[in-house]
């Protein structure tokens, strides 16, 4: 019995149905599910790869020579299978964010965005990048500014890292973003690294920040606001563009762009800044979490704080999102769609689980490419000005268009 060989394929076959069926409950295996398959969600390919390598040496050695080790062999077959249709996933499901966004802007909506920011987006899927190139996140026409701080609490939990296109545009515009980590956990190293290279590359100044963990409401809207306050401030001796500014995040970081874009000049939630400027242009959440942070506390979550005057405002969740369910997700935006008189695109991806922007996948950089497209019609004015329709939140068709 090759016992190596059949190692592999337990070890790559349990990483592969984690990916393909992600479980939630009970909680502790929930979570080793999630760890076990958010990857491979992603990057398939390492499944098609490890497995090929395993195949490969167990035949150099022999093993593929007995029939139990072609019985191994045809289950490493299975698992290839597996990561071929997590791949077939991805690609079936590509057109869902240009739905969402033809859904809550209108189908011509690209039509209405100025000529000078229309050039350079892309409109096709990158199938070949995401699946050849999943870890190419770093750009050379971006240098990133480490670990400036932008408020007085000790260590790092008011510091951020600046993004910066090498030429600089004076006037571009400005991405705030905020990690998640269930506002105990994470850096600002860590999620949506290819949406903030890839603006940046693009003439954006993208500006990622920690905040205080472990605390109570409001601190962490308070820094998230002091950092918008700090872009407008203090970004511009950096090197920071002076233009519109967009606040985005992931998980928790989402709940914090939301509450951000809701709540602006807010002097309560801006003590010893309530003069600066915290309003933004738009806000888009990635599979965020929406609720309360302290459960006797009504006013600790954004629903507390909607109103018809909230810039316009992006969400994206994963259907398979085993971390924050997409239901909770979809309840938010069915209250905000209700309320504002902005549009609210919301986009549900089909198989996708939570922290699906980790690596430059597929699904990374078709947000990365929606986001960039969504931003350049929220800076057109004209674009802007249009009756919009109201897009019904709705579970999503899991049919490929």
């Amino acid at each position: 019995m090759p016992i190596g060989y059949l190692i592999a394929v337990l070890l790559w076959g349990g990483f592969t149905l984690a990916a393909l069926a992600p479980i939630r409950r009970p909680a502790p295996l929930g979570t080793v599910s999630y760890l076990m398959g958010m990857t491979l969600n992603e990057v398939p390919g390492l499944i098609i790869l490890g497995a090929l390598l395993a195949t490969w040496q167990a035949a150099a050695g022999g093993d593929l020579q007995s029939l139990p080790g072609q019985v191994v062999a045809a289950l490493m077959a299975v698992v290839v299978a597996g990561a071929l249709l997590l791949a077939w996933r991805s690609v079936r499901s590509r057109h869902a964010p240009e739905q969402a966004l033809e859904a809550a802007l209108g189908p011509d909506w690209r039509a209405h965005i100025a000529p000078d920011l229309a050039a350079g987006l892309q409109t096709r899927a990158p199938i070949l990048r995401g699946f050849l190139l999943p870890f190419a996140i770093v750009r050379p026409d971006v240098r990133r500014i480490r670990n400036l701080r932008y408020g007085d609490i000790p260590g790092r939990s008011n510091c951020l890292d600046l993004y910066l296109p090498r030429r600089r545009p004076v006037d571009g515009p400005v991405l705030v973003h905020f990690h998640g980590g269930h506002f105990v956990s994470g850096g600002k190293n860590r999620e949506s690294l290819f949406l903030l290279h890839r603006l940046a590359s693009r003439g954006w100044t993208c500006v990622s920040a920690n905040y205080r963990l472990r605390t109570s409401f409001p601190d962490y809207v308070v820094d998230a606001k002091k950092v918008v306050a700090w872009v407008r401030d203090q970004g511009p001796s950096y090197g920071a563009g002076t233009g519109p500014v967009v606040v985005a995040g992931n998980s928790a970081g989402a709940y914090l762009a939301v509450f951000t874009a809701l709540t602006p000049h807010r002097r309560d939630l801006q003590p010893g800044f309530e003069g600066a400027d915290t309003s933004v242009s738009a806000a888009i959440g990635l599979y965020g979490y929406y609720g309360r942070t302290e459960g006797d506390n009504p006013d600790s979550t954004p629903a507390a704080h909607l109103h018809p005057d909230p810039p316009p405002i992006y969400l994206l969740h994963g259907d398979r999102d085993t971390s924050v369910p997409i239901q909770w997700a979809r309840d938010f935006a069915r209250q905000l769609t209700a309320v504002s008189r902005q549009p609210v695109v919301w986009s549900e991806l089909p198989d996708a689980q939570h922290t699906f922007d980790y690596f430059a996948s597929l699904r990374a950089r078709l947000v990365a490419d929606r986001i960039e497209a969504f931003t350049a019609w929220v800076r057109t004015p004209r674009a802007r000005g249009r009756p919009q329709p109201r897009a019904r939140i709705r579970r999503h068709d899991r049919k490929a268009p």
